[in-house]
């Protein structure tokens, strides 16, 4: 029995490795290096783009109840996260280079697993998990569109990365908002007027054309809305946004800044650090210029400046089950990003539900079905809901999409750690139930 996987990203790589530990042969196809697409440049498998936050690492958050049931399913991408973590308070981020790297090694020395470096432009025959991504090339993207009928389409935007040489230490200080975790990131304040000035600045601003814009309706994911659309939208929108000052005191003045910029680190090293929530579409000169205008970056070295590119995702509620197979085609499966399942976490893990499922069918075993309270399955409830259909957009992990638990609990904090507490346990007994049925 052989599996092709066709993609080596997130999804791809959890779903050729939930294959081999299940004693499947795999064909993981990935056209890197070879060719590219228009946002990703390292060669290593699981490249990380737009950023290198898996966002909160508690339990009892949406992000860090998922990442702890992908454990418990057998992830590779969460270990290798956390052995190649750097500090970002709450929040679970990696050395975007040794984390692809600590992967690629991991597919690459797995015995069941052959890597075929070439861009694939046809269907394979046999059962198949499409882990192709929000940027499928050219053929692959057609033959989809025959499979699937028109999908549809997002952009999707990257934030600039600094140096941290180059920042002005007497200007900005290091802090967690609401003092969560250690003090990991770099805080650039801004008073009112400083704020007024660099909002007219971005506004005003001149962007990059996007291709095919005039032809194609723009659209853009909010989870990923450019830093300089947020601002048209309102003079103080960014303040209730990425630029908040809640949480966060200057510890020279004593006082909450007027706005706030905050920088995470990009590196184990702490030398490169990113503009958390300013992904962009500016011209480069632009970015340089107006970013420059941001409290201790005005002497800013940019190593990477923000870049904005197309996505696409195809209708799953009318096509695939809650196993991400096709329902037309059930030896076809789908994962990650192309699903419509947003965030880099979220892409991973349905790379692990669609290898685990297909690895059992093929082995004439019965189905893990992932309980509807916990995050893994309520993912995968809301992208094979029929009811989604025609409204259909990308969903992240959240405690809104699980169901109710019953009880009040006004504390937040408390009622998010009982989602949490009933998760777990509704999928430990589901693990038992297959478990106990596969060694009967």
């Amino acid at each position: 029995m052989t599996v092709s996987v066709i993609g080596a990203g997130l999804a791809g790589c959890e779903a050729a490795w939930r294959l081999a530990q299940e004693g499947i042969n795999v064909k993981l196809y990935e056209m890197k290096p070879e060719k590219y697409s228009p946002a990703h440049k390292y060669s290593g498998f699981a490249e990380l783009v737009c950023s290198n936050s898996l966002k909160a690492a508690r339990l009892g958050s949406a992000a860090g109840l998922l990442k702890y049931e992908m454990e418990m399913l057998g992830s590779l991408t969460v270990p290798c996260a956390k052995e190649n973590s750097v500090e970002a308070g709450g929040a679970l981020a990696v050395d975007r280079e040794r984390f692809s790297d600590a992967v690629t090694a991991k597919i690459k020395s797995h015995p069941l697993i052959e890597v075929i470096g070439e861009e694939v432009t046809e269907i394979p025959d046999g059962t198949v998990i499409i882990a192709t991504g929000p940027l499928t090339s050219g053929a692959m993207a057609e033959r989809i569109k025959e499979l699937c009928g028109e999908g549809l389409s997002f952009y999707d935007a990257a934030a600039p990365i600094v140096t941290y040489e180059s920042l002005d230490k007497e200007k900005v200080f290091y802090a967690s908002r609401y003092g969560r975790g250690e003090a990991d990131y770099v805080n650039c304040p801004m008073n009112k007027e400083e704020y007024l000035a660099f909002y007219e600045a971005l506004i005003s601003a001149e962007k990059v054309q996007l291709k095919d814009f005039e032809t194609h309706p723009f659209s853009v994911y909010e989870g990923c809305m450019p830093i300089e659309e947020l601002a048209r939208r309102g003079v103080d929108t960014m303040r209730f946004g990425p630029m908040k000052p809640v949480g966060i005191d200057d510890p020279r003045t004593g006082r909450r800044p007027y706005a706030v910029v905050q920088l995470r680190r990009e590196n184990s090293e702490g030398t490169l650090f990113n503009l958390v929530g300013f992904q962009t579409n500016l011209k480069f000169g632009e970015q340089k210029r107006v970013f420059s205008m941001i409290t201790g970056l005005e002497n800013a070295e940019f190593m990477r400046y923000g870049v904005m590119h197309r996505n696409t995702f195809i209708n799953s509620p009318e096509l695939l089950n809650s196993d991400f197979s096709m329902r037309q085609h059930p030896e076809i499966y789908f994962a990650g990003q192309i699903t419509g399942v947003e965030g880099y976490m979220e892409s991973a893990a349905s790379g692990i539900i669609a290898g685990t499922a297909a690895a059992r069918k093929l082995k004439g075993l019965e189905p893990v079905v992932l309980p509807r309270e916990t995050m893994t399955g309520a993912l995968s409830a809301y992208i094979s809901d029929s009811f989604n259909s025609g409204k259909f957009q990308p969903m992240g992990a959240n405690m809104g999409i699980l169901p109710d638990i019953g009880m009040k609990i006004k504390d937040k904090k408390l009622k998010y750690e009982a989602y949490a507490e009933r998760a777990v346990e509704a999928l430990k007994k589901e693990l038992e139930r297959v478990g106990s049925q596969s060694n009967s």
